[in-house]
């Protein structure tokens, strides 16, 4: 088993551009669902099919590196930006990402390009916490 960095969690921010797929009501019932390894989390639409909303990658390492960089700097407090990422072939972004430290947590809000659809983003808030365990 890996090394436990921490407790990840994601925030939905806002989905902005979405498809509609429900054109009866002219809308959509778009949900999340987040993969990591064999973990996966979602939101179940339980009286109907899903609506394919299109996909979206992010790569965790560079936010597992910055993490790795606070816990060595021990960065416990305030805001310190930690490194930048910039869009290419391993994440969907749309534009470039700051990873910072803010008192205590590595944080990263992305928006990124919804893949295999006409249209559509989603942006996030991606925080890496830092268990005691450590």
């Amino acid at each position: 088993m890996g090394e436990l960095l921490g407790l990840l969690k994601v925030v939905v921010v806002q989905g902005k551009k979405l498809v509609t797929r429900d054109f009866i009501f002219k809308s959509s019932d778009p949900y999340v669902v987040v993969k990591l390894g064999d973990q996966e989390v979602f939101d179940k639409d339980r009286f109907k099919a899903d609506d394919k909303m299109g996909h979206a990658y992010l790569n965790l390492q560079p936010l597992v590196s910055a993490a790795r960089l606070s816990h060595a700097l021990r960065v416990s407090s305030g805001e310190m930006a930690l490194r930048k990422v910039v869009p290419d072939t391993d994440n969907c972004l749309v534009r470039e990402s700051c990873i910072s430290s803010i008192n205590g947590e590595v944080v990263q809000s992305v928006r990124l390009r919804l893949c295999a659809v006409e249209s559509g983003e989603i942006e996030l808030k991606v925080r890496l916490i830092e268990t005691s365990s450590r």
